[in-house]
This record gives C-alpha cells, sequence and structure tokens, in this order.
C-alpha cells in the first residue's frame, strides 16, 4: 500500500474552468516507459477535443487501474463515488436483470479529466447517445485478429471493408484498436434498435467474407474460427457492447492508444506506432482525424435489405446472448 504523500502532492488542474484534483500524481502507470497518473491526465488534456467528440452524450463505462496497468482492472458501469456536482450521468436499464446503472455522460473535458483522476485509463462508450440510449447512431465494424492472423491480413479486411463501404455511399472512419485490431467507425441515423443494427452489422460482415475468404470469418463460435482469420465481430453493435473510444489510451504497459487514422496511413501504420507518448505531437499536427463523423450520416436501409436476403437463405443472425463465444 502506499503511504500518504508517496506518490507527490495533489495537483490542480484547471481544465475550462473546471478545477479537477489529481492524487497521487506521480504514481506509475504505464511501466514501459514509466508515464505516471498524471502524464496520462496530460495526455487526455492534449487530445481533448477528440476525446470529448468521441463519448460526448454517450454513456461510459470506464475501464479502471488503481495500481497502474501492470494491476487489476476495474470495469465500472455505475458512476465512481465522490463525483462533484458538475460531472452528468445517464441512467440505463437492464431489465434481464432487474437493475439500473448511472453512467458517465461525457459532456466536456472536465469530465473525463475527473474519470482519471477516479483511476480510468479506458474509456468505453456505448453506440447510443443520452437522447435515446435504446437507438444506436453509430455503427461499429470490429476487424478482431484471431491469435495467428498478421496484421497484413487485419490491413486487407479494412480496405475491402472500405471497398463495400463505398458501394454502398457510406464513410468510414478508422482507428486503430490499440491491440492487434482495427475497428471502423460509420455514423448512422438513430432510426433503428440494437437488433436491427446487428443484423445490418453482420450482412455487411458477410459480404466482406465473400469478398475475402481467406483472411475473413464471420463464423460465430470462437472455437470454430480458422487461429489465423479476421472475425467481423458484428456482435460490438448489440445493446451494452462497448470498444475503446477513439482517443482513448488501453491498459498496456506502453500505453498505446485507439488512434483514428487516416485511410492512406492503413499500409505503414502499425499498432505500436501510437501511444500516450505520441499522441500529442500527433494531435497537434493533424487534429481530430474523426471530427467530420457526425455530416456523413448513412441509412442501414440497404444492409437490412442484405440481412433479409440472407436469412431468407437461411442464414438467420445466431442469437445475442446464446453464450461465450
Amino acid at each position: 500500500m502506499a503511504r500518504k504523500g508517496e506518490f507527490g502532492e495533489p495537483v490542480i488542474l484547471d481544465v475550462a474552468g473546471y478545477d479537477v484534483r489529481i492524487t497521487n500524481p506521480d504514481r506509475p502507470y504505464f511501466s514501459a516507459r514509466g508515464e505516471t497518473k498524471l502524464d496520462l491526465s496530460r495526455y487526455y488534456l492534449a487530445v481533448g477535443p477528440g476525446i470529448v467528440t468521441a463519448l460526448r452524450e454517450r454513456p461510459c463505462m470506464l475501464h479502471r487501474f488503481p495500481d497502474g496497468v501492470d494491476g487489476p482492472k476495474v470495469h465500472q458501469k455505475r458512476l465512481p463515488r465522490g463525483a462533484p456536482p458538475w460531472v452528468e450521468t445517464v441512467r440505463l436499464h437492464f431489465p434481464r436483470y432487474g437493475l439500473h446503472a448511472d453512467e458517465l455522460c461525457v459532456t466536456k473535458l472536465a469530465d473525463v479529466l475527473w474519470a482519471v483522476q477516479m483511476s480510468t485509463v479506458e474509456f468505453h462508450p456505448w453506440n447510443s447517445r443520452r437522447a435515446d440510449t435504446e437507438r444506436p447512431d453509430e455503427w461499429r465494424i470490429d476487424l478482431d485478429p484471431m491469435p495467428e492472423a498478421s496484421y497484413a491480413a487485419v490491413r486487407r479486411a479494412a480496405h475491402v471493408s472500405r471497398e463495400v463501404l463505398a458501394e454502398l455511399g457510406a464513410s468510414g472512419w478508422p482507428k486503430t484498436s490499440g491491440g492487434r485490431g482495427l475497428h471502423i467507425y460509420v455514423r448512422i441515423a438513430p432510426d433503428h434498435e440494437f437488433g436491427q443494427l446487428r443484423r445490418a452489422a453482420l450482412a455487411f460482415a458477410r459480404e466482406v467474407e465473400r469478398r475475402l475468404p481467406d483472411d475473413v470469418t464471420t463464423t460465430w463460435w470462437r472455437r470454430d474460427r480458422r487461429p489465423d482469420a479476421i472475425f467481423v465481430d458484428y456482435n460490438q453493435n448489440a445493446r451494452d457492447h462497448t470498444i475503446a473510444a477513439a482517443y482513448s489510451v488501453r491498459g498496456t504497459p506502453e500505453g498505446q492508444v485507439s488512434a483514428p487514422l487516416r485511410w492512406d496511413e492503413i499500409d505503414d501504420a502499425e499498432p505500436g506506432d501510437f501511444t500516450i507518448a505520441t499522441m500529442p505531437a500527433r494531435y497537434a499536427a493533424l487534429g481530430d482525424l474523426h471530427a467530420g463523423i457526425d455530416e456523413a450520416v448513412f441509412d442501414i436501409a440497404p444492409l437490412l435489405e442484405w440481412a433479409e436476403r440472407d436469412e431468407a437463405a437461411g442464414n438467420a443472425a445466431p442469437p445475442e446472448r446464446s453464450g461465450p463465444q
């Protein structure tokens, strides 16, 4: 256990007029280079507009690491106790369990920094917003490599995904996962519930699989997938499924970041290029590469027609909660 004052005196950050107190600022969080809790805070300040755009008005689950990323991880749905009155929440209901949770709902950068004070490293938002949490406005294409898959295969899957999106008239916004995969986000009109979006996402994934059968799979059960395949994880669009936001740091010793990319960077960028050490300068030079996502809204109706075609052929979507994959 740390003794009082062992990791430095508290630091007060002025975040656009809100005072955020960072205790234990010198506590090491990332073992590869030794960055601290205060370094993490400064990272989120450096990419402030980007992380707020990624999280704004969305229910957000927090991945907290009270002892740094080499220690235990806490998955926190409910807002941690002790929040100042200016931190906002959104109430989510879970009828299956008879429960509800008041989750963080970021509206400003100070909310993010307060969460960092509470030992949050990763931010995992819903793909719907507070105005109607049951109707998502973000379709997430998760290119998830199996253990023996190459990053070259991930890149090929990304390019084919972009090809299909272009044929549909949709704009995709890529980012690294912060691990070995890639994500592509598409802004959609909030006209459908999660089940419909999941059906549409599966139909898209199957089209990518048809075009790239040697690399891509949509096989539901993990044990049945090829170990070198890229799983297009359509289930990330189901209710209460979240992935790390754009600009979210991941809980790795290197402090890798889920980093927005330009499409022309896909073939050269490596996941390890983007860390809390490198991203501030990149953000200062390029700004938020996802800044225009809200202006590029896609109607998923064509994908729902594809889903109906697949279902008529006997290829219905697996149930959302049929056990571990």
